[in-house]
C-alpha cells in the first residue's frame, strides 16, 4: 500500500491522465519491466495486468496484478480499463506468435512496445526508456537464418578481400561482416564518394583494427579496374555493385547493361587473370524470369559467370577462380527499399503510394542475406547460382497499413492510401526460380542450388562484347531487343518496350 500510494504521489495526483498497459510475459522479463515502468513518472502509464501464454500462471498475481492467459482477455480487458498499451516481455518468443501478438493490438487499436532483449540491458538495468516501439521491420522478419560455420573464417583470415559497391547497403554489410573473420585486407571500391567516406570513418572509429583500402572507382573502367587488380592482388572478390532501381533502368537501358553486364565481365575476366580464388557475385530475385531491363541485365551477368566458370572447368581443371551467384529478394532497409518511402510519406501526413493493391514482395534483413552471401561463397564450388529462402512474401498492400496503424495513425482517416498503377517493368510477384530451373538441397536447409544449364561461353561472350557496340550506337531499341536475344525468358511488362515482344 505503501508502495503505491508513493508511485500515485510521484505522478503528481495524475492517475486520469495515465495511459493503461498490460504486458506480455508474467516472467523475470515482465516484473522487472513493471518495476521499471513503475520508478518512472515520466512514462504515465499504469499497469493494470499481465497476459502469458502458459496456462500454470493464469488467474495468479504479481503484485497485486491478475495474469491472463494468452490473448483470449485481451479485447474484455481493452474495454473494462480502457488499455492503451501493450509491452511484450518475454525472451525467446516466436517471430509466429510475437505476429500474432501485434496484429491483436492493431486490430484493436493498442500501442506495441518491447523490451530488448537481455544483454542489451542486463548490466545497466532496463530502464522505461530502453523499451521501444515497435517497428515494422519486426513485423516483417522471420525466424533469423543463424549461420555458424568455421569456414568462412578458414576461407577469409588473412585474405585481401575486395568488396564492389562497398559504400552500398549491401556491400557496407559485407565489409562489417568481413571484418570479424580477420582479413589481411579489405579493398573497399564504390564510384559514390560520399557514402564512401562514411563507410571509411566508421570503419576508423568502430573497426579499428582491420586493415581496409578505400578505392574511389568505376566498375565500367577497365583500365581502372586493371590497376586495382593488379595493385591489390584480391584473393576473394565479392561483387555487389550494381545499379538496382527497376523504374530508373527503365528509362536508361544503356546503363544498366553497361554497370550490371558489362561491368561483371570486366570484374570476372579481371579476377581470373589475376588468379583469384572466388568471385562471389550478388545478384537478385529480379533477374528470375525478368520483366524489366534491370533483372534482364543481372540475368545476362549471372549466364557470363556461370559459362566462363564451366569453361574452366573444361579446359584448367587443375586450378581456376571459382565463380559463385548468389540470388535473394528485398533487403529490409536497404536503399531503394520501399519501407523507407513508406516512413517519409507518413511523417508527411500522407498519402501512402502503393502501385498495385495486390503486389507482393520477399524480404529479409540486410544481416541476414550477407551472412548466406559468405555461408554460399564458402559452399560454392564454382558454377553454382544459390538461393535463399526468403519465408513468405509480403502483402504491400498490408505492409502499408501496418505502417499507419504502428505510427498512430488510422488508415483513409489520417493517412490516405493511393494506388499510383505499376511501373514500368514492375512485376506483381517475385519469384526466386525459373520455370525451367530444379533446386537441389545443401547442408543448408534455407539455402539451396538452383540448377539451371550453362550457356556457351563463346557465344555469350561475343553477346555482351556486341553490347559495346550498340551503347556506341546510342539506340535504346536495338539493346533492349539483343538483351532479349540474350535472356530470351525476359518479357516486358508494364513498359514500352513490349513492343519488342510482340514482334518476335
Amino acid at each position: 500500500m505503501v508502495k503505491e500510494l508513493f508511485v500515485y504521489l510521484k505522478n503528481g495526483f495524475a492517475e486520469k491522465e495515465l495511459r493503461q498497459g498490460v504486458i506480455f510475459g508474467a516472467g523475470e522479463a515482465g516484473i522487472i519491466a513493471q518495476e521499471a515502468i513503475k520508478k518512472d513518472s515520466k512514462t504515465h502509464m499504469n499497469i493494470v495486468a499481465f497476459l502469458d501464454d502458459d496456462s500454470k500462471k493464469d488467474g495468479k498475481n504479481i503484485d497485486g496484478k491478475r495474469i491472463h492467459k494468452g490473448l483470449e482477455d485481451l479485447e474484455r480487458l481493452v474495454k473494462l480499463f480502457n488499455i492503451t498499451d501493450l509491452i511484450i516481455a518475454v525472451r525467446d518468443l516466436s517471430v509466429y506468435r510475437k505476429n500474432e501478438i501485434i496484429d491483436e493490438c492493431l486490430r484493436l487499436n493498442v500501442s506495441v512496445s518491447m523490451v530488448p532483449p537481455v544483454d542489451q540491458w542486463i548490466n545497466g538495468g532496463l530502464t522505461a526508456g530502453a523499451i521501444r516501439e515497435i517497428k515494422i521491420e519486426d513485423l516483417l522478419s522471420r525466424e533469423q537464418i543463424l549461420l555458424d560455420n568455421p569456414r568462412i573464417e578458414q576461407d577469409l583470415k588473412g585474405k585481401i578481400v575486395m568488396v564492389t559497391g562497398a559504400a552500398g547497403s549491401i556491400g557496407s554489410e559485407l565489409c562489417r561482416q568481413i571484418s570479424y573473420y580477420h582479413p589481411k585486407l579489405i579493398v573497399m571500391l564504390d564510384i559514390a564518394e560520399s557514402p564512401l567516406y562514411d563507410i571509411e570513418q566508421e570503419f576508423k572509429e568502430q573497426h579499428p583494427g582491420c586493415s581496409i583500402k578505400i578505392i574511389l572507382g568505376d566498375v565500367r573502367n577497365k583500365k581502372k579496374m586493371k590497376e586495382v587488380f593488379k595493385e591489390f592482388k584480391p584473393q576473394v572478390v565479392f561483387h555487389a555493385a550494381a545499379y538496382k532501381h527497376v523504374p530508373m533502368m527503365e528509362n536508361y537501358p544503356e546503363e544498366a547493361v553497361h554497370s550490371n553486364v558489362i561491368g561483371t565481365k570486366i570484374l570476372a575476366d579481371l579476377a581470373v587473370l589475376s588468379q583469384v580464388e572466388k568471385f562471389v557475385f550478388v545478384s537478385t530475385d529480379k533477374a528470375v524470369n525478368p520483366t524489366n531491363v534491370m533483372g534482364a541485365s543481372k540475368r545476362a551477368a549471372e549466364m557470363y559467370v556461370q559459362a566462363l566458370n564451366q569453361y574452366l572447368d573444361t579446359n584448367h581443371k587443375k586450378y581456376h577462380t571459382k565463380f559463385i551467384t548468389t540470388r535473394f529478394g528485398n533487403v529490409l532497409g536497404s536503399n531503394g527499399s520501399v519501407i523507407p518511402l513508406f516512413k517519409k510519406q507518413i511523417m508527411n501526413g500522407g498519402p501512402i503510394t502503393v502501385t498495385h493493391p495486390d503486389i507482393t514482395r520477399f524480404f529479409m534483413t540486410i544481416p541476414e542475406a550477407c551472412q548466406l552471401v559468405l555461408e554460399a561463397g564458402v559452399m560454392g564450388e564454382g558454377g553454382e547460382i544459390y538461393i535463399f529462402d526468403m519465408g513468405e512474401p509480403v502483402k504491400i498492400l498490408d505492409l502499408a497499413k501496418k505502417m499507419i496503424q504502428l505510427s498512430g495513425k488510422k488508415v483513409d482517416t489520417d493517412i490516405k492510401i493511393q494506388f499510383s498503377g505499376l511501373r514500368e517493368g514492375e512485376k506483381l510477384f517475385e519469384e526466386l526460380l525459373n520455370d525451367f530451373e530444379m533446386v537441389k538441397i545443401t547442408h543448408h536447409p534455407k539455402i539451396k542450388i538452383a540448377q539451371v544449364s550453362p550457356s556457351s561461353y563463346h557465344k555469350i561472350d561475343g553477346q555482351i562484347e556486341f553490347f559495346q557496340e550498340l551503347i556506341g550506337k546510342n539506340n535504346e531499341t536495338d539493346l533492349v531487343r539483343h538483351l532479349k536475344s540474350l535472356v530470351p525468358e525476359y518479357i516486358s511488362n508494364s513498359s514500352r518496350f513490349e513492343v519488342l515482344d510482340r514482334m518476335n
